[in-house]
């Protein structure tokens, strides 16, 4: 398989890495945290559950789902603001 001058093969399909090679990946540190949180509420809520106290456990788990909505709301608001400047 030979490539042109844009980076497409010979089937003039351009290949996935000159596709993204243009845009300079967006690094959040707030994401990971966010993902961190969510999964030690997550772990702390099944632990509560195995050991029979469920109330705190509902509690757990309506808490990882708030976590787990602002990490993805992080995520959004990351891809939209960085989304044509790179």
């Amino acid at each position: 398989m030979t490539r042109d001058t844009m980076g497409s093969t010979e089937s003039g399909a351009p290949q996935l890495e000159d596709l993204l090679d243009h845009k300079k990946p967006v690094k959040n540190p707030l994401v990971p945290i966010g993902a961190l949180i969510t999964a030690g509420i997550l772990t702390a809520g099944l632990i509560s559950f195995r050991q029979g106290k469920s109330h705190l456990g509902q509690k757990l788990m309506r808490a990882r789902v708030v976590a787990q909505g602002a990490t993805v709301a992080l995520m959004l608001g990351t891809a939209y603001y960085y989304g044509d400047k790179f």
